[in-house]
């Protein structure tokens, strides 16, 4: 769901006792179907060179996802003679510049254009085609969850995050605008909400490799079905330089506003604000799922693609721990990661792996002993019956990190942020800080799907 090129080895029974229901034995094949691009069951070691190749060039075709590959017991340890081939890549068609010729009139047309970023802006290695398009627009960038990084936050015209978490100059700026322009971005229910309502006095243009993602959720005006740096390599020399400096100046001001009338109070925010003292725009930044993981798109400043790592589409807890690690052994860089208790006891074993590995590993657990995502919708939409949320443990996050051979530290208060994160990112092994924060500390703005972004223009 988060179109991640992955390439995963199983290991099966041997060929001769497939579908004989042998000890250990799974269909694994059959199991993955639905949640793979492709899969494979190997069954001649004559063919193993050649699927491995194209297992690869499945995984990083269009639209990335996983695949399997499915290895009986026999094939694994038979002999055969390997023959080097040239690794077959992909290379994407080019767009027709007459293709484009009603986007072309439609973003020329606009007044207040918005540009939506999704992780296919990251996916495709477009974000430096997706800024050159920005301000040859002249238009204010917002971004999904997944497509964090794909545009600089420091730059004047991102206003971060769009839906149901999203800014309020976002949903301020989206409301506006006459013209929206989706850049690998799908129209969940978490961005789109009342979907029918979210096109409403707007004209929606879509680009995406995924001809099944067009019009799916949101019925598009125009469409484009293509690799994103094709489109933009196609579109740009066909745009003029634009001038909207009105638009661009009625959004700062939503930004602005937002600024000015943000409640700063929030533990989580002095925390996550304080990181990006000890951090850089290279730093991969890992979360788990729930209030911490939103707060991290929210809080951190997210510079460059492929530095916030999260699970998007479904949303798994547990998911943080081994991304860290991932993410650290793959960059070769101190990682943070930014989880909850509920998500961290989850895979918390995977600490040895961190401390035996000696990884530069922050790890800031946001500690409220509650599912705190889920009794935020409890306390708000179902009248304060909380019901198996309060976690109620007594974990000693400190004991369990030196258990392990890691450092640990806790953050009690306000004074505690600076030092204790000071310490941390002077340590180079795995280090857990157990930051307390409260039990109904909530993620704001909020908006449950079904409903419209009227509702979250709001005063903060």
């Amino acid at each position: 769901m988060d179109s991640v090129p992955l390439v995963a080895v199983t290991g099966n029974v041997t060929v001769s006792n497939l579908g004989r229901d042998s000890f250990q034995e799974v269909d694994i094949a059959g199991v993955t179907m639905p949640v793979t691009k492709h899969n494979y069951i190997v069954k001649d070691v004559k063919q193993l060179a050649a699927t491995v190749r194209e297992a690869f060039y499945i995984a990083n075709a269009g639209r990335k996802g996983p695949v399997l590959i499915d290895i009986p017991k026999n094939i694994q340890t038979e002999k055969c003679e390997y023959e080097e081939t040239p690794r077959k890549r992909h290379t994407p068609k080019p767009v027709s510049p007459a293709s484009l010729a009603g986007v072309k009139a439609a973003l020329e047309g606009a007044k207040r254009p918005l540009i939506l970023a999704g992780g296919g802006v990251i996916g495709a290695d477009a974000a430096e085609n997706l800024a050159a398009f920005a301000k040859k627009m002249q238009a204010p960038v917002c971004s999904t969850l997944m497509g964090l990084g794909a545009y600089p936050a420091s730059d004047k015209q991102f206003l971060g995050m769009i839906g149901m978490h999203g800014t309020d100059a976002a949903a301020k700026a989206f409301r506006r605008a006459d013209v929206i322009v989706a850049c690998g971005m799908r129209f969940s229910d978490r961005v789109a909400g009342d979907r029918a309502k979210f096109r409403e006095g707007k004209t929606i243009v879509q680009f995406d490799v995924d001809a099944a993602e067009i019009d799916k959720n949101v019925t598009t005006d125009l469409s484009v079905m293509a690799d994103l740096n094709e489109i933009f390599k196609a579109l740009l020399p066909q745009l003029g330089q634009a001038e909207r400096r009105e638009w661009l100046k009625e959004v700062a001001a939503y930004r602005d506003y937002e600024a000015e009338h943000f409640d700063s109070s929030l533990p989580a925010y002095k925390i996550l604000s304080a990181l990006q003292k000890f951090t850089d725009a290279d730093t991969p930044v890992a979360t788990d799922v729930g209030q911490h993981q939103m707060w991290a798109a929210q809080y951190c400043k997210f510079e460059k693609p492929r530095t916030f790592i999260t699970s998007g589409g479904l949303g798994t807890m547990g998911f943080g721990m081994g991304a860290a690690i991932g993410a650290c052994v793959g960059t070769g860089r101190r990682t943070v990661l930014v989880t909850g208790d509920g998500s961290f006891h989850m895979n918390l074993n995977e600490l040895c792996t961190a401390v035996s590995q000696n990884l530069p590993l922050v790890i800031l657990l946001m500690d409220n002993n509650t599912l705190g995502m889920v009794r935020q919708w409890q306390t708000l939409f179902y009248g304060k019956r909380y019901s198996q949320t309060t976690l109620d443990r007594k974990t000693d996050y400190v004991k369990l990190a030196e258990a392990f051979g890691a450092k640990g530290y806790v953050i009690a208060g306000d004074a505690d942020v600076e030092p204790i994160l000071k310490k941390a990112f002077a340590e180079k092994m795995p280090v857990l800080v157990d930051c307390k924060i409260g039990i109904d500390d909530k993620v704001l703005p909020m908006i449950p799907p079904g409903k419209t972004f009227d509702d979250i223009i709001t005063k903060l």
